[in-house]
């Protein structure tokens, strides 16, 4: 049996406690020895996504927070409203690795010929606590980046690059031919609008400012419509008339926007109804909630007919349902369109510790388009 370096590392925790404060720290955990089906890697990249920041800071008031420790081994408190602490229960007293996905290199592998195949390899990873130095993980959970390919274009192989394709399968499965989503300039949006011109699929992108729609529209985006214009709800209705859209993926959750793209579906699809039904139209029209960017409850008017559905969406359940082979088929064409399609941009490399400067936590703790960090566990802090 081969003996394997032991490997210590840095990882980044999130702590809820019971008197309502979060705790983020660095903690020095030790590496378990691989199993035969298992692989150590150095992380080198791992983007920091809106799910992973729901994990870090749970429902703590991010105004609050304080910084102490030291610039090597900061510590961030923030508290918690109390309103918020029962939606914490389920956490408290956890220190709690985060971060879903990320890349690096293996450093060390189990005596399986799989294993021992990554030796050396630079791979992309998820399965959680990848905000660490070192990370062990089964094979079956990596991915073999091509030749050339750096840690930091394979970081964001799997979250936002399945969630697109996701998005589009689940259109397909479900009978409709064109989609609509919103929050669409970020770099989720920018790969579902690739993909859609790629495969020739009718998209809707829903965003909040002009220079999103310029940047889209630059992408080659042909329906981008503005929610903050005074003529969104025509310009919307308008581009479902010329789509045919009846799917939309919201990212924004809370608020107006999903009862308002139903009620734009439905004018849509009466433009071409040749007689009055007081049911409304017949055909489903269905929006999925798949974030939280608007925190606040979800409103609409029931103004669009009988035949709707709003509903949750999320990556990893999706996967389970379509079975191992149609998801594999998805992660190798990530895998091949990696530097083309499923490309992503970052406005800032920073290690850990700087993970933890407030600073820093204002940017990406706003989850702003443009503004996505990734971070490079393995990083020195800049001084």
């Amino acid at each position: 049996m081969s003996h394997h370096p032991a490997f210590t590392g840095l990882e980044l925790r999130s702590l809820v406690k019971p008197s309502g404060e979060l705790e983020l720290s660095l903690q020095n955990v030790a590496t378990p020895e691989p199993a035969p089906d298992e692989v150590v890697v150095r992380i080198e990249a791992t983007p920091i996504n809106p799910s992973d920041i729901g994990l870090l800071f749970g429902a703590a008031d991010i105004s609050t927070a304080k910084v102490s420790g030291t610039p090597a081994s900061p510590v961030v408190t923030a508290r918690i409203p109390e309103r918020a602490m029962k939606g914490m229960a389920a956490r408290l007293g956890q220190s709690l690795p985060v971060g879903n996905e990320g890349a690096g290199v293996v450093v060390a592998a189990g005596a399986s010929p799989a294993a021992q195949a990554l030796l050396g390899k630079t791979v992309a990873l998820i399965g959680g606590a990848m905000y660490a130095q070192y990370r062990c993980i089964k094979v079956e959970q990596c991915l073999l980046l091509p030749p050339g390919t750096t840690p930091a274009e394979g970081a964001s192989c799997f979250v936002n690059p399945l969630t697109a394709l996701g998005m589009v399968e689940t259109m397909r499965r479900e009978g409709h031919k064109a989609l609509v989503h919103t929050a669409a300039a970020s770099n989720l949006g920018q790969m579902l609008n690739k993909i859609c011109l790629k495969d020739q699929i009718g998209l809707v992108n829903i965003v909040r400012k002009p220079e999103q729609v310029a940047l889209l529209k630059s992408l080659g985006a042909s329906h981008v419509c503005d929610s903050s214009a005074p003529t969104f709800m025509a310009d919307l209705t308008q581009a479902l008339v010329d789509t045919g859209a009846t799917i939309a993926f919201d990212a924004t959750g809370g608020g107006k926007l999903a009862g308002q793209i139903l009620s734009c579906m439905e004018a849509a699809l009466n433009r071409s109804a040749t007689e009055y039904s007081r049911y409304g139209s017949t055909t489903h029209k269905q929006v999925y909630l798949y974030g939280g960017l608007d925190t606040g409850p979800t409103e609409f008017n029931r103004n669009f007919g009988m035949a709707w559905g709003i509903g949750g969406w999320l990556l990893f359940p999706f996967l389970q349902r379509i079975g191992a082979p149609a998801a594999q088929a998805l992660r190798q064409r990530v895998a091949a369109e990696l530097k083309t399609t499923f490309a992503s941009s970052y406005s800032k490399e920073i290690s850990l510790a700087e993970a933890l400067q407030p600073e820093a936590i204002a940017v990406y703790g706003q989850r702003a388009t443009g503004a996505k960090y990734l971070i490079n566990p393995n990083k020195v802090a800049s001084n």
